[in-house]
C-alpha cells in the first residue's frame, strides 16, 4: 500500500512518520490502513512530547488545523481497537511487541510504556514507605530549623521537611524564588543527623541545572544551622542525571537502565525538565531502601523530549487534600493546618510552597505571573499595561522593519555595561543581569533574527566589532553536553582576546573566571537573544520577552509563566495583545497515562 492509498496528507506527516507507518506494516505481514493511520499519528505525537496516542480521543493532542484535515479518517474507537488488536505488531501489557495497546485504549511504542508503568509503579511504591515520627521530637526540630510566625507559607516549608522525614518519596514544587534549594539543605541537614551515614547524590536533568544547584548548596551551607560534621558530609557537587546513572545509547536497552546507584538519598533539582526516560532510568537506579527528592516548578515548561512528568506526578491544575494521617501529624508538629479528608495517597508527599521571597508580596511581576498561572490573559495583560509601572510594561510588537530602531535603546541599556567591562568575572555577572527571550528560534521574531539585530546595533555603537565568528565579547551559548571540557548544555560564556589569543570566558565552579580555548567548544551559538526553553533554571535582573505576531501551538501559558519568572526585578513584553491573551489561555496538554496511573 503507498501513502496515498491510506488517504493520510503528506503535509501532516515527517518522513519519519511516513517510514514508521510502513514499516509496522511489513512487520504485521498485511496493508492495513488502521495500522498505518495509528503507527503513522503515534510516531508524530510521541515527536512532539506526548508518550501515547488515546485511540479515544486521538486528535486532541494535534492542533486545530491538523484535526480538521484528519478527522474524516478517524475511525470509530472500538473498530479501531478491534482491528489492532489482532495484529501481530500489537501487543498488551506485558507482551514484547512493538507496539502495546493498553486497556483505556492507549497506544505505546513498547519502550515507552515500559518506562511509564515501571515509573509510576515505582513512584506510588516510594510513596508508600512511611517511616514513623515522633511528633514531638519533630515540633523541636523544626521549631530550631524552621523559624518564624506560624503562617501558611512556613507550614507548608515545614510539610515539605516532615514528608521527606515521613516517606521515600519528596516532591517540592513552587515557583522562583520560594525557597526549594534553600529547604533541601534543611532536609538532608536533618535526615544525616538522624542517620550520620547517609550517602546522599544531587543531580539535575542538564549540565546547567547540576552547576547551579551545586553553587546554591555550597553557598547556603556556610549559613546552615546544623553540626559542622553534618555541613562537611552534605554533598556539595551535582552531575547530570544521564551521568549520574551512567546511562547509555538510548537505543541499547541496557544503556537505557544504567547502573545501581550507591546512595541513600537522591535529590533532583529542577525536574520539570526530566523527560519520561530520564525519569524511568533514574528510577530503576534506585536500591530499594533509597529516597527520592524531587525539586522544581509544575507550572513550567515541560520537557522538551516526551512526556510531562513533574505536571503529571503533581497532577498540576487539580488540588488534592491530604489524608487525614498526614494533616494531622503536620498540625501536631507545627500547629499549621492544613487541607485533609483524603485516604492516604501520593498526594502526602508533595507540598507546594506558596510564598515566595524574590518579589515583595503583591508585587506587579508576581500579580503577572500569578495571572498567568491561572489561565487569565486579560488580567495579566492589564497589569502589564498598567501606565508608569517599573517593575512590569507592555509593548505593542512592532513591524520587522521597525523592529531594529524601538530595540536599540534596550539593548544599550542592556547590554551596554557588561560590553564596557574589562574584569571578566563581573562581565559575565553584568552580561546576567538582561535578555532577550523568545519564543521561537526562527521568523522575524525569533532568536536567530533577534541575535543578528542586537549585533548590528551594539556594532553601529561601537561597542562591538563583528569582524569574525568569535568577536570580543560575544555571548556564547552552548548547545550540547561535553564531559571532556566540562562544558553543558545551557551554559553561557563570552568571549575575550588576550595575550593567550581567543578564548571563552565561563563562570568556574567558586565564581572564579574559567577560560576556554574556542577550538575545544562543543556547539554553540550567539545568545544576545535566546529562547524561553533555554533560560529555564536561570534568572535575570531585567528581561525583555518578544513573542510571535501570530498565534503558533508552541505559546502555552507554561511558556508566558516561565518567560515572566525568569526577572528578578522587572520585564517588559513585546507582543499583540490578542495573541498574549491566547496563549496564556492555553495549557500545555500531553498525553500520557503516567497521571492516571499515579491518581486513579
Amino acid at each position: 500500500m503507498t501513502w496515498t492509498d491510506t488517504g493520510l496528507q503528506p503535509e501532516l506527516f515527517a518522513h519519519v512518520d511516513e517510514h514508521f507507518a510502513h514499516f509496522m506494516e511489513r512487520l504485521s505481514g498485511s496493508p492495513s490502513k488502521e495500522l498505518a493511520l495509528a503507527a503513522a499519528l503515534l510516531s508524530r505525537v510521541c515527536r512532539e512530547g506526548h508518550t501515547c496516542l488515546d485511540l479515544a480521543d486521538p486528535l486532541s493532542a494535534l492542533d486545530p488545523g491538523s484535526r480538521a484535515s484528519l478527522e474524516k479518517l478517524i475511525p470509530g474507537v472500538e473498530a479501531w481497537v478491534d482491528s489492532l488488536r489482532g495484529l501481530p505488531v500489537v501487543g498488551g501489557p506485558g507482551d514484547y511487541r512493538p507496539l502495546v495497546l493498553d486497556g483505556e485504549n492507549r497506544l505505546y511504542l513498547h519502550r515507552i510504556h515500559e518506562d511509564e508503568l515501571f515509573l509510576s509503579n515505582r513512584l506510588r511504591e516510594l510513596s508508600s514507605q512511611v517511616r514513623p515520627l515522633d511528633v514531638d521530637r519533630l515540633r523541636e526540630v523544626l521549631t530550631k530549623t524552621l523559624k518564624g510566625a506560624c503562617d501558611e507559607g512556613t507550614v507548608r516549608q515545614k510539610a515539605a521537611v516532615i514528608a521527606a522525614l515521613r516517606s521515600s518519596l519528596c516532591v517540592v514544587t513552587g515557583g522562583p524564588g520560594t525557597g526549594k534549594t534553600t529547604l533541601v539543605l534543611r532536609m538532608l541537614a536533618l535526615m544525616m543527623e538522624n542517620d550520620p551515614g547517609l550517602v546522599v547524590r544531587l543531580a539535575a536533568p542538564t549540565g546547567k541545572a547540576a552547576r547551579r544547584i551545586s553553587e546554591s548548596i555550597d553557598r547556603g551551607i556556610a549559613g546552615l544551622d546544623a553540626p559542622e560534621w553534618v555541613k562537611e558530609r552534605i554533598p556539595r557537587e551535582a552531575a547530570t542525571i544521564h551521568r549520574l546513572v551512567g546511562l547509555g545509547k538510548p537505543w541499547s536497552r541496557a544503556g537505557r537502565r544504567g547502573r545501581l546507584l550507591d546512595a541513600d538519598v537522591v535529590v533532583v533539582d529542577e525536574a520539570s525538565m526530566a523527560d519520561l526516560e530520564l525519569m524511568a532510568a533514574l528510577a530503576r537506579s534506585l536500591k530499594e531502601e533509597s529516597r527520592l527528592v524531587l525539586l522544581g516548578d509544575k507550572n513550567q515548561l515541560a520537557s522538551v523530549q516526551a512526556g510531562y512528568v513533574l505536571g503529571d506526578i503533581c497532577d498540576t491544575g487539580v488540588s488534592h487534600p491530604y489524608s487525614d494521617a498526614f494533616a494531622s501529624l503536620v498540625h501536631g508538629a507545627t500547629g499549621g493546618h492544613l487541607p485533609g479528608g483524603n485516604a492516604p495517597g501520593i498526594q502526602d508527599s508533595i507540598v507546594e510552597l506558596t510564598r515566595t521571597y524574590r518579589f515583595e508580596e503583591g508585587s506587579p511581576i508576581a500579580k503577572v505571573a500569578s495571572s498567568v498561572k491561572e489561565g487569565d490573559g486579560v488580567t495579566a495583560l492589564g497589569i502589564l499595561r498598567e501606565p508608569g509601572g517599573a517593575d512590569v510594561s507592555w509593548r505593542r510588537l512592532p513591524s520587522p522593519e521597525g523592529l531594529g530602531g524601538l530595540l536599540r535603546d534596550e539593548v544599550i541599556r542592556g547590554y551596554g555595561p557588561f560590553l564596557r567591562e574589562r574584569d571578566p568575572v563581573e562581565r559575565l555577572r553584568l552580561f546576567d543581569t538582561f535578555r532577550i527571550l523568545c519564543a521561537v528560534r526562527e521568523g522575524p521574531y525569533g532568536v536567530q533574527a533577534l541575535n543578528r539585530i542586537v549585533e548590528r546595533v551594539l556594532a553601529s555603537e561601537g561597542l562591538i566589532d563583528p569582524v569574525d565568528q568569535f568577536y570580543e565579547n560575544r555571548p556564547v551559548l552552548i548547545t550540547e553536553n561535553d564531559y571532556t571540557v566540562s562544558l553543558f548544555n545551557g551554559e553561557v560564556g563570552v568571549v575575550a582576546r588576550g595575550d593567550e589569543g581567543v578564548r571563552v570566558c565561563f563562570p568556574g565552579p567558586r565564581g572564579e573566571a574559567r577560560m576556554v580555548s574556542t577550538t575545544r567548544l562543543p556547539a554553540h551559538e550567539t545568545a544576545f537573544a535566546m529562547t524561553v526553553h533555554k533560560s529555564q533554571g536561570s534568572e535575570f535582573d531585567h528581561v525583555l520577552v518578544i513573542l510571535p505576531d501570530r498565534d503558533i501551538p508552541l505559546l502555552t501559558r507554561e511558556l508566558v509563566y516561565t518567560a515572566v519568572t525568569r526577572a528578578r526585578q522587572s520585564v517588559t513584553v513585546w507582543g499583540v495583545e490578542k495573541v498574549f491573551v491566547q496563549a496564556v489561555s492555553r495549557a500545555t496538554r500531553r498525553v500520557s497515562g503516567l497521571r492516571e496511573r499515579l491518581w486513579a
